[in-house]
């Protein structure tokens, strides 16, 4: 029988995992990873096909709920709809004045993920270890592209959703940073904050069509290579803590270094931010207060892992 608890529990990991995919280098994925319920959300986003579209078309709607795992998908979806709609101005208040801060607190969120998706590997060989590297130097690399322009047309809104939501859910590789990659992360947390329904529509239908088609290829490679992908999902992960690293040099356009405060929050914040360089912290004040974040990063995700049980709605 469904509970609140178990309801409760399940909208908080799916507001976990959108708060994740709103940061940039923080994936959604990762969150849900480590809360237990990856595998359950790919095979109920892979069972929205055309057996499920039957179902709909024939009224049988309890039919329709069991096969696609309904009550669970609306949940967690829900959990993360709430999540983007409240936090995305927070968040945006946070890394405009505490950059430094925030980043060391998801530096943290990561740096503990590694070890406890990590050791769901049942087996390590040379194509686990091979995986485990190639995901480390695939995430890692995508850090040091540089991001394209900002692009508000319909269908490049559109493509910008297929690709950011199988980031969304893969774990280790941000939907966040692939939108900056694509120059439209700001376009995008301002037409949520905004309510801009044109740009949001376009977004939500890129979703719509992204989630279902990758959601069968994860599923399938999962289950047929299962510690393969949880040693390239390792890597990915591993590899996104250069995306987070908290203390950067930022960089506009011309290449001109911008000044900061002692939080690494831009004293000037008409400036776009055009590269990061990423430098090692000076021990002050500042430094141990990041360390104390990155620490109660680390301690968050072994409570959400604690608290990962997950009742079948």
């Amino acid at each position: 029988m469904n509970t609140i608890k178990d309801i409760t529990a399940i909208f908080m990991k799916g507001f976990a995992m959108g708060t994740a995919n709103v940061i940039p280098g923080v994936s959604g994925g990762t969150i849900a990873l480590i809360t237990g319920i990856f595998e359950r959300l790919i095979h109920s986003f892979k069972s929205l096909n055309l057996q499920a579209l039957r179902l709909l078309l024939k009224r049988d709607f309890k039919a329709f709920a069991d096969y696609t795992d309904l009550a669970f998908l609306a949940t967690v979806l829900a959990g993360v709809v709430a999540s983007i709609f409240t936090v995305a101005k927070l968040l945006s208040f946070l890394f405009e004045h505490y950059p430094v801060y925030i980043w060391s607190y998801f530096f943290g969120l990561i740096l503990a993920s590694i070890w406890l998706v990590g050791k769901t590997i049942t087996r390590v060989n040379s194509s686990v270890i091979v995986s485990l590297v190639l995901g480390t130097a695939i995430a890692a690399s995508i850090t040091i592209l540089s991001p394209g322009r900002e692009n508000d047309s319909f269908l490049y809104l559109l493509l910008c959703g297929i690709i950011a939501v199988c980031s969304m859910i893969l774990p280790g590789i941000s939907g966040s940073f692939v939108l900056v990659l694509m120059g439209n992360y700001e376009l995008v947390l301002r037409s949520i904050t905004e309510l801009n329904i044109t740009n949001l529509t376009a977004v939500a239908l890129g979703c719509i069509i992204g989630l279902p088609a990758f959601s069968h290829f994860l599923s399938w490679i999962y289950k047929n290579h299962k510690n393969q992908t949880i040693g390239a999902l390792t890597g990915f992960i591993v590899g996104s803590l250069v995306v987070i690293w908290p203390w950067k040099l930022s960089f506009n356009s011309v290449n001109e270094l911008l000044p900061v405060n002692e939080f690494g929050a831009l004293t000037n914040t008409a400036e776009k931010v055009f590269r990061f360089e990423r430098i090692l912290p000076s021990m002050d004040i500042h430094f141990w207060g990041a360390i104390l974040l990155i620490v109660a990063g680390f301690v968050t995700i072994f409570l959400l892992e604690k608290k990962a049980g997950v009742s079948r709605l």
